[in-house]
């Protein structure tokens, strides 16, 4: 006994001898850490996927870290070091050719790519698939339409009010007005893809921009931006609107209606209870008073949002795997019930609470007037944030040099190979 004692006795003295970092260095091999960064809002949502996938995998030493990281701008953080950022990430589709010029995104393949291409449907498929140096490959797993719809209070709107911004308005004043983000350029360029106005990008093998136009300032673009800085000088439109104004406003009852997502649904709902509504967006006057008046449908970006995961993550392929269960269709239909989240796996989608939901229907219907989210120039947004903020502080002060404001932005758009 003495004999077999001794050698066990031994390798114990030995690891003390080494010091307790010996052994914790074992520990340190076999654990996989995998750090994961989402939304403020979705923190929650994934550690509870965390725990689950942990639990689905008792024989592996998972360690997560969790991070807060909007999807808006995920690609700044990460591109700011991409060897030690997130393994893996929820980012829009429309930063993926910033991500993948940047060598932060893994390629999708084989089984797991055919297995999540089965699922998803084929929209949410084609946002997430890039050509790269002539190789069209999918660099991100779905799980959610991204786009914009109208939530609206039905106690003072009818179906009919919504179907139009006249309509709405019919029903405001200036202390309960409707709210619509004008000096955000995701929404604003609704009026003018409404009008089949658009924009060009190319890029180079390595995804770079090399050339924008953009048609905002034709003479039907002029006309278009008629329409909104009419809007914006009505008192019932809230123009300077954003999430935290819209909330409140529907917290305190000086917003009836409003342009928004579906990241602002429980607060919404949970102000206006049994009140609560949406619709796909509504339509606006372009030419209001010529005889050639029409009413426009407000044409919305149609995003997706994606779990990606870094092409220098250590753990490649258990990162994979966690991002693949994030996006599986038990979690899609979970992220529905906790955040209102409409699915993009395609029997997710069918689930009859999914189905019944008034969020999904409203945005099921706006999809059918959409552009994809898609190949958007880089130079899109801060321009026509300004152009909307000079409406608004034009609205107040009364001095709005509309031509010359909108030349200004398309400007700023649009880049030349030099």
């Amino acid at each position: 006994m003495k004999k077999w004692i001794k050698p066990i006795y031994g390798a114990a003295a030995l690891c003390m001898a080494m010091g307790i970092i010996g052994c914790k260095g074992k520990e340190q091999t076999d654990s996989i850490k995998l750090t994961v960064w989402v939304s403020e809002a979705d923190k929650d949502f994934a550690t509870s996927v965390v725990n689950d996938f942990k639990a689905k995998h008792p024989d592996k030493n998972y360690q997560f870290t969790i991070d807060v990281q909007g999807e808006n701008d995920v690609a700044t953080r990460v591109l700011n070091d991409v060897e030690n950022a997130a393994d893996v990430y929820s980012c829009a589709n429309d930063q993926l050719s910033k991500l993948i010029n940047g060598d932060a995104l893994a390629k999708i393949a084989g089984e797991r790519l055919e297995r999540v291409k089965k699922a998803n449907s084929e929209s949410s498929m084609q946002s997430a698939t890039i050509t790269v140096n002539g190789a069209e490959g999918v660099y991100g797993m779905p799980y959610t339409d991204n786009t914009f719809f109208l939530y609206y209070n039905k106690a003072v709107l009818s179906e009919s009010d919504v179907k139009s911004i006249d309509g709405i308005l019919s029903k405001c004043s200036a202390k309960k007005q409707f709210a619509f983000p004008m000096t955000d350029g995701w929404y604003t360029s609704s009026f003018y893809f409404g009008k089949g106005l658009s924009y060009e990008v190319q890029y180079d093998k390595n995804l770079a921009e090399t050339s924008i136009v953009c048609d905002f300032d034709n003479d039907v673009g002029v006309d278009v931006t008629e329409a909104m800085w009419s809007l914006v000088k009505d008192t019932r439109l809230k123009a300077d609107a954003n999430d935290s104004k819209i909330t409140a406003g529907f917290n305190d009852g000086t917003i009836v209606a409003a342009v928004s997502g579906i990241w602002n649904r429980k607060t919404i709902e949970g102000y206006l209870g049994e009140n609560f509504a949406a619709a796909k967006l509504p339509t606006y006057t372009f030419h209001k008073g010529k005889t050639d008046e029409e009413q426009v449908q407000l044409v919305s970006f149609a995003g997706y949002k994606l779990m990606g995961v870094n092409n220098y993550s250590k753990h490649k392929t258990d990162a994979m795997d966690f991002a693949e269960f994030y996006t599986n269709k038990e979690n899609q239909i979970k992220h529905f019930e906790e955040r209102g989240f409409v699915p993009t796996d395609v029997d997710a989608r069918a689930d009859e609470k999914v189905q019944a939901d008034v969020c999904a229907k409203a945005i099921t219907e706006q999809l059918k007037y959409s552009k994809i989210q898609k190949e958007v120039p880089s130079t899109l947004w801060v321009p026509m944030e300004g152009l909307g903020s000079a409406m608004v502080t034009g609205a107040q002060s009364g001095n709005f040099d509309l031509k010359a404001q909108l030349k200004a932005c398309v400007d700023a758009i649009e880049k030349t190979t030099k």
